[in-house]
């Protein structure tokens, strides 16, 4: 049939107009599916941190004191850190620069004892704005309701390691069982029972242990019983040029308390020490069937102890070795409820989309200088453990050398899932040092730490880092400096401040920290303010 022109026109104008709409139709449901795509592919966010845990003690970091094969799997998934730090090596301040991404003198919590506003922004906050869900589990150590998270439920003050006392979203409850586990298993529910399935989410999922006072888990009594561990080669420091480390009270010798620390709570009572009754409180946490298991394994440990009767050096070694094997069994636990989270990502197909980072609040001293604790500028307390996947990203096997900070965690969490970066973060992302994308990075890390007079007795300092050295300042009662060469004395053991040979190196130095206090915003007359506010609110 021959159609005339205005038949083919208006045919023509019609087919047009079909292609349109459904050119439209298929445009708009592209841009639908890619809207759904964008917001379905936004990472899920797992933030594991545990309290004390030294890197020393992740056998991915190669010092061979215990197996860690769950938190190795993050690392071998992913990356491993190797010069990862803190802005301030204490607890509740490290959660605080953590989540806000700011220095301790700029989010106010400089110390334990001062207070936390929660009131100011945090990334779980942004991140809840953006349509996360968000969860807070475990430790956190800050006081008052925590704010940007959908559900919380955590630990009071530092938490107890039996039948343990959680609040839950602001009401108080108390769980029987052991507090590692405990927690694992609130992080588990939550995923599987309370959160949206079709929501990315934020779970901060943090672990009490392995924090003073070390108490393990009854499936790990005997572990490392036929192991005896070599005490590194500084354990008898005599901090000759170090007058502020000689000052400390964190010596494993003269400070660790047998009963409170190592456990020597005798039915007699004859082992009397300053904190036996803390201890005890601790004991009596347990229920019948806990205390029966504990008596059976300790027992027995604390009559060889009364009647050895030991002193000077034996009695030193002693307590370091048991200090290390309830510190290291407290860990196990821990590592136990990594693979169980692992497990669940994988088996419910979250594995590829999902960051994870293992860290801890700060590092710890497994007897290097003779100590135990933490808050010194030197190393194994100013070094943090960091390990991360993301399948997406993060190539399996990546090793990262780049001076990274806890500051730099909530900026890199809003970074990868494209939330805007508040102006007032401190922290840099790190995520594309971490792909390899680009290998520009910082060159000199700040530290701060201000809770003097205090416990332990470590004097206010602050101070600057760079891949070689280390420049350290402690004031208040004190007026001492000290250099390190890290490259030539890796343990610190020789300030070499005064030395002339290191005459350029020390002016390089002392321009780094003055270049440091400026960029964020520390000066002297801060620091007098912040001691004011510190005793202020220890009275």
């Amino acid at each position: 049939m021959v159609k005339t022109r205005f038949e083919n026109k208006v045919m023509m104008k019609s087919n047009m107009t079909a292609i349109f709409i459904l050119a439209t139709i298929v445009l708009f449901s592209s841009c639908k599916a890619k809207k759904t795509v964008e917001k379905t592919s936004r990472p899920n966010i797992v933030f594991i941190m545990s309290d004390d845990h030294a890197y020393q003690a992740i056998s991915a970091y190669g010092h061979g004191l215990n197996i860690t094969p769950n938190i190795d799997r993050i690392a071998n998934e992913g990356a491993l850190f190797k010069k990862g730090f803190v802005t301030n090596s204490i607890c509740a301040p490290s959660r605080a620069a953590m989540l806000t991404g700011k220095h301790s003198f700029v989010n106010g919590k400089v110390d334990n004892v001062s207070p936390f506003d929660w009131n100011q922004d945090n990334f779980a906050k942004s991140l809840q704005k953006a349509g996360y869900q968000t969860a807070l589990v475990g430790k956190i150590h800050l006081d008052g309701l925590p704010q940007g998270f959908d559900y919380s439920n955590v630990l009071i003050g530092q938490g107890e390691y039996y039948s343990p006392e959680f609040i839950e979203n602001g009401v108080k409850k108390t769980y029987p069982g052991y507090v590692t586990t405990v927690t694992t298993d609130i992080a588990l529910d939550w995923l599987n029972n309370k959160r949206a399935k079709d929501k990315p989410f934020l779970l901060l999922y943090h672990q009490k242990a392995p924090h003073r006072t070390w108490m393990p888990e009854e499936k790990y009594f005997k572990l490392f019983e036929e192991k005896t561990f070599t005490p590194p080669a500084n354990f008898f420091d005599d901090y000759e040029g170090r007058p502020a480390a000689a000052g400390q009270e964190m010596s494993i010798f003269k400070d660790m308390d047998v009963v409170y620390d190592l456990k020597m709570l005798d039915k007699e009572g004859t082992i009397k020490t300053p904190h036996r009754n803390g201890f005890q409180n601790q004991y009596n946490r347990m229920d019948k069937k806990q205390k029966a298991a504990w008596d059976a394994y300790y027992d027995p440990i604390i009559a060889d102890f009364k009647a050895k009767n030991l002193q000077g050096k034996e009695l030193a070694l002693w307590k370091f070795n048991r200090y290390m094997h309830d510190y290291l069994r407290t860990v196990q636990s821990v590592d136990d409820g990594v693979g169980e989270l692992l497990d669940y990502l994988k088996a419910n197909g979250l594995e590829e989309n999902t960051i994870v980072v293992y860290t801890s609040d700060q590092g710890f001293y497994l007897g290097e200088h003779g100590w135990f604790d933490k808050r010194f500028m030197y190393e194994e307390s100013f070094r943090t453990p960091i390990l991360m996947k993301y399948p997406k990203e993060i190539k399996a096997g990546t090793v990262v050398d780049g001076m990274v900070q806890n500051i730099d965690f909530a900026p890199s969490f809003l970074d990868y899932a494209g939330v805007e970066i508040p102006k007032e973060v401190q922290g840099e992302s790190f995520r594309k040092l971490v792909s390899g994308e680009s290998s520009e990075w910082r060159d000199a890390i700040y530290y701060t730490y201000y809770e003097f007079p205090g416990e332990h007795h470590v004097k206010r300092h602050y101070g600057v880092r760079t891949d070689r050295y280390k420049l350290i300042h402690f004031y208040y009662d004190i007026e001492k400096w000290e250099l390190y060469d890290l490259e030539k004395d890796p343990s610190e053991m020789s300030n070499v401040y005064d030395d002339p040979s290191y005459a350029k190196v020390k002016a390089d130095m002392h321009k780094q920290l003055e270049a440091m206090r400026t960029k964020y915003g520390d000066s002297d007359a801060l620091n007098s303010q912040n001691l004011s506010n510190y005793l202020k609110a220890k009275n």
